[in-house]
């Protein structure tokens, strides 16, 4: 009996675990399948120039590191729901509690966001999703690593109010998802959603760095927000957006991106970049971007699953990933060194660590080491422009 009650509690461990990872594994890939298809449609039927380095920069800008803040994030909410819960809300109904997280969570939103424009230390996080001037789905998911730490203030109140921890991650996937669509490149307005939704057209306007668009449209959903407190602005067809920032230091280096806002507010001196003289070509630098990114769906997938230590073997390895791939997009050396050792060292663990031992990573590794390799020849390089 107890052998059987084990293998119930086991089974539905699993069940349970593979139902969490489905439900984040899922959505992240989609995300990537949609950024891909954008981009092949702006490449092949609107023939624009498509900045594949600025894409996968955008793809890599630190979720893993992100993803490992996002549980801090959360686990702070869940903290402060247990403690100082006023009960508000936990006797309504389901669906009510929805609505009012709904609602409550876009209001919070439209602060944080309108406070990480006018704060020097929250502008110095939120600058980095800023400073990418192609505007297309892709730039919804570029963010800084620390955007979820900055986050947690602003969101307490729900906390405060009753909403459980899991409705509050059900409707910021929901609002989440909203804002990646906004970043859309190929939609350009969307009807009566204007009056209601904050769209693609409202959220260009954002992105702008030139007047009459700069420090406007602060809403994430709802466009109520912007209209009610003043900082509402139409995108104009006589005045074009022009997107990015005006002191950005271009560079495709995650770290140097994420960390150089905080050099500039401190006043530190910035390190001398060299323009790269040489870049990896589109489809091998696309295909880097894709394998980065495969890392942190196998994290999501095994987070609930595999053993701490292997979890945080997974998630220093799509660290650097990501840091490589920036040495990869400038050409440097280091860059196709480590993108060569971290593959290698990745293929020794998975022959020493039984969990890692699945045919799709085997398949994954392959594949990696077969483009790392690819990194040395040098017809998978050209000239810097």
């Amino acid at each position: 009996v107890i052998s059987k009650e084990r293998d119930l509690a086991r089974d539905i461990h699993y069940k349970e675990g593979y139902l969490y990872c489905m439900t984040l594994v899922l959505p992240s890939a989609l995300l990537l399948i949609l950024v891909a298809i954008e981009a092949l449609v702006l490449r092949l039927v609107k023939r624009q120039d498509v900045p594949w380095n600025q894409i996968v920069f955008n793809l890599n800008s630190g979720h893993t590191i992100l993803w490992l803040f996002r549980g801090v994030e959360i686990a702070v909410f869940h903290a402060a729901h247990e403690r100082f819960n006023l009960g508000w809300i936990e006797d309504w109904s389901p669906t009510s509690q929805f609505i009012v997280a709904l609602v409550g969570w876009d209001f919070c939103f439209y602060w944080l966001h309108r406070m990480h424009h006018h704060l020097g230390a929250l502008w110095a996080v939120h600058v980095v999703h800023h400073e990418g001037d192609h505007f297309s789905l892709s730039l919804g998911i570029r963010n800084s690593w620390y955007s979820s730490m900055t986050s947690i203030p602003f969101f307490l109140v729900l906390a405060v109010i009753g909403v459980p921890t899991e409705v509050f991650i059900a409707v910021g996937a929901v609002h989440y998802f909203v804002q990646f669509y906004n970043h859309n490149g190929i939609v350009k307005k969307s009807g009566l959603l204007e009056y209601i939704m904050v769209t693609p057209s409202h959220h260009r306007v954002h992105h702008g760095k030139n007047a009459p668009y700069l420090n406007r449209n602060f809403g994430g959903t709802l466009v109520f927000w912007d209209k009610i407190f003043g900082t509402f602005q139409a995108e104009l067809d006589d005045i074009p957006v022009q997107f990015g920032t005006n002191d950005h230091v271009a560079t495709d280096n995650i770290f140097w991106a994420n960390n150089l806002p905080w050099l500039k507010l401190f006043r530190i001196q910035l390190p001398q970049l060299q323009p790269p003289l040489y870049r990896l070509k589109g489809t091998w630098m696309w295909t880097a971007g894709l394998l980065s990114f495969a890392i942190l769906l196998q994290y999501i997938h095994a987070e609930t699953a595999w053993p701490l230590v292997d979890c945080n073997l997974l998630l220093v390895y799509g660290a650097a990933a990501a840091i490589s791939i920036g040495g990869l997009a400038e050409g440097r050396k280091w860059g196709k060194t480590s993108w060569t050792v971290i593959h290698l060292i990745a293929l020794s663990i998975t022959l020493t660590r039984a969990v890692w031992q699945e045919p799709m990573i085997y398949t994954y590794l392959i594949l990696a080491n077969s483009h790392a390799a690819s990194t040395w020849l040098r017809s998978s390089w050209a000239k810097a422009s």
